[in-house]
């Protein structure tokens, strides 16, 4: 297992480990662990992921939710933010400015980066502003750390073991305080370069993953919705690599009330056993 980081150990300003330690230890069970809620799919996807369980699109069911289940915080773009913000949690827009993010209360702010993109360049330089004002604000960076585009294809796609361990690296060396990543496939390795192309298990793959994340915190991804055990797997090898938590969320909302709520108990009971040191 990879040593979690502490926060003393990360170089943070007094606002970013302030806000962290809050987010960690003051929400969800409050043992250094984290369970995100994510409900941006609506930017990114459309209304079709809310089809499964028609209550999901209201965002006043899911900040409910979120509170009913104990999370950490809930990641909204920045119009439902503005709109629900007195139910929400403590982690809030992604989609706007870092100034928006500590006016509405957040205590971290999050980055969509595009890792492999004919845009990666652009992509880089606008991170590179969100960065500086995180910074100048002393407020937490989070980076959804995405593999995409043809050439990431080329090389076993974008929840590969390449592509996912890639993706932690960038945002590592870029300077993001957390970084959301899919779990890596192993199995995945057309194409990809020949460290790669060995037998690796899926404990492994998510240990490097950890260990290229360094000391950025790592949350991991749920994606779509899956079996059951094969989430609780992933959420106990994600814990064992040394992830700070898990980020689920059409696993949980993608299914009625009360089954979300026994769902979101088995993954609480899972973080329990790895509290920080």
């Amino acid at each position: 297992m990879n040593p979690r980081p502490d926060l003393d150990q990360l170089g943070l300003s007094t606002g970013k480990k302030a806000r962290l330690h809050r987010i960690l230890h003051q929400h969800g069970l409050r043992n250094g662990t984290a369970l995100f809620l994510p409900y941006d799919q609506g930017l990114e996807h459309g209304p079709r992921d809310f089809f499964a369980n028609p209550p999901a699109g209201d965002p006043k069911y899911i900040l409910t939710l979120a509170l009913e289940g104990g999370f950490n915080g809930i990641a909204i773009q920045i119009g439902l933010a503005e709109k629900f913000y007195c139910r929400a949690g403590p982690l809030s827009p992604v989609n706007a400015t870092v100034e928006d993010a500590v006016r509405l209360g957040a205590d971290a702010v999050g980055y969509t980066l595009y890792v492999g993109t004919p845009a990666q360049e652009r992509d880089f330089a606008q991170y590179r502003q969100v960065r500086a004002d995180a910074h100048r604000l002393g407020i937490p960076l989070i980076v959804w750390s995405y593999p995409r585009g043809a050439a990431i294809d080329a090389k076993g796609g974008k929840d590969s073991f390449y592509a996912v361990d890639y993706a932690a690296r960038t945002a590592s060396e870029l300077g993001a305080d957390v970084v959301k990543v899919n779990f890596p496939h192993p199995e995945k390795q057309s194409g990809a370069a020949e460290p790669y192309l060995r037998e690796f298990s899926s404990q492994q793959a998510i240990d490097a993953v950890a260990a290229s994340a360094g000391r950025t915190l790592l949350l991991v991804s749920g994606g779509a919705r899956a079996g059951d055990e094969a989430m609780l797997d992933k959420a106990r090898q994600s814990m064992e690599a040394g992830a700070t938590g898990l980020i689920f969320g059409r696993n949980v909302w993608q299914r009625g009330h009360s089954e979300s709520l026994r769902f979101v108990t088995q993954l609480r009971d899972i973080l329990a056993k790895y509290p920080s040191r």
